[in-house]
């Protein structure tokens, strides 16, 4: 790799789909309309009913991928409107650049970054995953269907057994389903750009299986990161590797930053842990001095969830801070394409080792607690049997049973495509767009558990 991405370059409000088009005018800036596209569309209505750890709680409220959505989103404003303040201190040639718009970039990119998560977390994720890998769907390796005459190579086949809602959330934001326009949602390129943590095809994403984007969508990642000069790096044959975007690190420290600190605030609320646990978690994030002042603010409040809410929101403060100064002093590194892993790893120390021993006590006592753990059993072999269901019908679409589940999925999904790996991820496209209730209900149905009213 060599060279240098410039911020000149990097951000652009040209649109994918709409390269030829002038700016339509309006009072919002582009980035701003991309915020507003997301908020209104329909995948990011279904976050409300997807999981986020909590299976849903009754009475007591916490978070869902929507409402962590929003507020990734509001840190990552925060984020991108004080680094740009910064750079703008050392650049101020860049003043009439879109420089002054990335708390605009990252807030739209943060609402978008989960939008490709199937139904129940992670496990949903693994399901699909684990399902052409070692399960029901490892038929599909070699397997040629008779309905499209193809078989899928080992690219594809790549594809599916690392399933990846990173991925996904690209394949969401860009592909042309059925009755909707060229490019998707018709993102900027930037906010487009921000989402991918993993610049880089399903063949190189090893043990950690992360990746970018779909072999599907090859083609709309390297036409963005060549118009932005995203640094593309050396890779084996066919396979696709860029330097990442440097407003990645931005929204992945917004998503590190809230789902790590509200975890614990959920957690306090379901009383997982104790009020003087959370406390101390928290102030851990500062040096005694700054610790004593908060501890005598935070006694002001008579109510113990205030207490922890004002805690909370102090914490999140330290590590935006944090992650800003990080950001603006290795600027040089981001755009080289050097600058290792995110910001959260490399903020002071103080605040690094609190927020250690956060994600020790969440791994401890949060993710793996019995209705964490319940939501994920259940959740794991509802997506495995609806995925082994909607492959069966797609490429044995002759048979009666086929025809009654080919007939329920919308005709925005491409499930008759002329190839089968286009069958196979409008398939995962169905699966993955669907809410934890109405993958449930679905299951149900198909398995005799419930009937229709009548």
């Amino acid at each position: 790799m060599s060279g240098k991405m410039n911020w000149n370059q990097l951000l652009s409000n040209k649109r994918l789909g709409q390269e030829g088009m002038t700016t339509r005018r309006d009072d919002r800036t582009e980035f701003q309309r991309d915020y507003d596209r997301l908020i209104f569309s329909a995948p990011f209505r279904r976050l409300q009913n997807k999981t986020q750890v909590f299976p849903l709680p009754g009475s007591i409220f916490v978070h869902n991928r929507l409402t962590h959505s929003l507020e990734v989103s509001s840190v990552g404003r925060s984020l991108g409107n004080d680094v740009s303040r910064l750079l703008l201190e050392r650049h101020p040639e860049l003043a009439d650049t879109h420089l002054t718009e990335l708390g605009s970039i990252v807030s739209a990119a943060c609402l978008a970054h989960d939008l490709g998560n199937p139904p129940f977390g992670h496990s949903g994720e693994r399901a699909i995953g684990t399902y052409f890998s070692e399960g029901d769907g490892h038929f599909l390796k070699g397997y040629v269907c008779e309905q499209t005459g193809d078989c899928l190579n080992h690219k594809q086949w790549e594809d599916l057994i690392h399933f990846e809602g990173n991925a996904n959330a690209f394949r969401l934001l860009t592909h042309h389903f059925n009755g909707r326009r060229k490019g998707g949602f018709v993102m900027t390129y930037s906010t487009l750009a921000s989402i991918v943590k993993y610049p880089f095809t399903s063949d190189l994403a090893g043990e950690k299986r992360k990746f970018g984007f779909f072999r599907s969508e090859v083609e709309d990642f390297c036409k963005i990161a060549d118009e932005l000069g995203i640094l593309k790096l050396d890779a084996p044959e066919g396979a696709y590797r860029y330097a990442r975007y440097p407003l990645v690190y931005l929204v992945e420290a917004a998503d590190d930053i809230c789902y790590q600190i509200m975890d614990i605030e959920d957690s306090h609320k379901l009383k997982l842990l104790t009020t003087d646990q959370v406390k101390e978690l928290f102030l851990n994030y500062f040096e005694e001095e700054q610790r004593n002042n908060i501890i005598s603010r935070m006694e002001r409040l008579e109510d113990v969830n205030e207490q922890i809410v004002y805690l909370r929101s102090c914490v999140i403060n330290c590590l935006e801070q944090e992650c800003v100064r990080v950001f603006v002093e290795h600027e040089d590194d981001f755009l080289m394409g050097t600058f290792p892993g995110p910001l959260i790893k490399h903020i002071a120390d103080v605040p690094r080792m609190a927020y250690k021993e956060c994600e020790k006590t969440a791994y401890a006592n949060i993710y793996h607690c019995k209705d964490v753990v319940d939501i994920e059993i259940a959740g794991y072999k509802v997506i495995t049997q609806l995925t082994d269901l909607m492959i069966k019908a797609v490429t044995q679409p002759e048979k009666a049973f086929s025809q009654l589940l080919i007939n329920r999925v919308s005709s925005q999904y491409q499930i008759l495509a002329p190839t089968l790996y286009e069958r196979v991820m409008a398939v995962l496209d169905y699966i993955s767009g669907m809410t934890d209730v109405y993958a449930l209900d679905l299951y149900r149905k198909i398995n005799g558990m419930s009937l229709p009213d009548v």
